[in-house]
């Protein structure tokens, strides 16, 4: 029994290319050095004696720069490659992190949260395309769900290290994230080939082409506005349920923390199994759409009335990870497939200003409506809409397909 489990993880991480792999441990770094940001609105309210108003407006401006650093990370990674855009991001920003840790006047750090997210964030639609670039035949969503298993180890370790940093020093953390993210870029240098002739050849393609911007795309800015509310309501599962399970369930901060760990550890365990096994079964679309409906089913959950709480948030996690686990890697896959070599960055920007439209979105709405009409009508109406979600992926798919038949 215990050798036909391991030879099925065998299975699910073999064929994937030396690039992948070093891709992969190099986003594990990336994303275990993410340990500032969480704490940026302790650290400007608890250390520098801001107000939580004046910390909101930091955490506000950090997600705008990082909307703009999506949008210009795509772009530069097409007019330059994927491998300057890592490598340059990567050391420019971990040098304004540490140079955050040193600024105390409150308007110049208002600056530098736009300018250090719009350097960490144009990281990752380089990445992105990277990946999708020295990805093996038939290996992409395999490829890419194991970009994600690195992302949650990198961000499970982070947070927990955070914490620990955080009760010393809350400057540290700047420090710490900054090395770590000069270490990132100095590794891809060394460790990760370069991509030969390729603005050259960009410039070649380009005059002898016309290449389609997503925006000319009318199934992808379908694709991506569909995407963009559905991560905003599956964002809120880390931002405004851990408060729900506190204040309305009344589950101490030790158990939240345990029950939220639980996304990442069945992600670990179990997403490349599955992908392995489900990869070439269907259209990535039809994935899509069952983990919409999962993830409405995680939503109703939270505002039934039930009295083992604990349970029911296990239950909640269990159910949303099942969700997670069936649509990000496949949104990937649909976003590569759309794209080619010349503009593939732009098309990986386009989901990466996905997440950070989301990230600024999510929570204040959410905090909103809950204020305002209570946190049932926040599950109720997040439920709803990845339904609607749901259906619009399932009409996108079914025009999708005819376009190719025409085609």
């Amino acid at each position: 029994m215990f050798k036909l489990i391991l030879n099925t993880y065998k299975n699910s991480f073999s064929g994937l290319s030396r690039e992948t792999w070093l891709l992969s441990i190099v986003m594990m770094f990336n994303r275990c050095g993410s340990m500032a940001v969480p704490f940026m609105g302790l650290y400007v309210t608890q250390s520098l004696h801001h107000s939580e108003m004046e910390a909101g407006l930091i955490i506000t401006l950090f997600g705008v720069g990082s909307i703009l650093g999506s949008a210009m990370g795509g772009k530069l990674t097409d007019m330059i490659g994927f491998r300057p855009v890592q490598i340059l991001s990567s050391i420019i920003g971990g040098l304004l992190f540490i140079l955050f840790s040193t600024i105390t006047h409150f308007n110049t750090l208002c600056v530098l949260s736009v300018v250090i997210s719009f350097f960490s964030e144009a990281f990752r639609p380089a990445n992105f395309t990277a990946v999708a670039h020295y990805a093996k035949e038939g290996t992409i969503t395999r490829s890419y769900s194991l970009n994600r298993l690195a992302t949650n180890i990198g961000w499970s370790v982070g947070i927990s290290l955070a914490g620990i940093i955080a009760s010393i020093n809350y400057k540290l953390l700047f420090i710490v994230e900054g090395g770590v993210s000069i270490v990132v870029g100095l590794s891809i240098l060394a460790l990760l080939p370069k991509v030969k002739g390729f603005i050259k050849q960009a410039k070649e393609n380009k005059s002898k082409m016309v290449i389609m911007k997503p925006w000319q795309d009318g199934f992808y800015v379908k694709f991506i506005l569909l995407t963009t509310f559905f991560i905003t309501c599956a964002f809120l599962m880390f931002r405004v349920v851990p408060v729900f399970f506190k204040e309305q369930w009344h589950i101490d901060e030790f158990a939240i923390g345990i029950i939220i760990g639980l996304n990442g550890a069945i992600i670990a365990l179990f997403e490349m199994i599955m992908i392995n096994k489900i990869e070439q079964k269907r259209p990535p679309m039809f994935f899509i759409i069952i983990g919409a409906i999962f993830f409405a089913v995680s939503y109703l959950i939270l505002s039934a009335p039930v009295i083992l709480h604990v349970a029911m948030a296990v239950l909640t996690i269990v159910i949303f990870t099942i969700g997670e686990m069936f649509v990000l890697p496949f949104i990937n896959t649909v976003v590569i497939s759309r794209s080619n070599e010349h503009n593939r960055g732009l098309y990986a920007a386009g989901y990466t200003l996905s997440w950070s439209c989301a990230q600024v979105i999510g929570p204040f709405t959410g905090f909103f409506i809950a204020k305002h009409f209570g946190f049932n009508w926040l599950w109720f109406g997040l439920a709803c809409i990845l339904l609607l979600c749901a259906y619009g992926f399932s009409l996108l798919g079914k025009s999708g397909t005819s376009n190719q038949l025409d085609s």
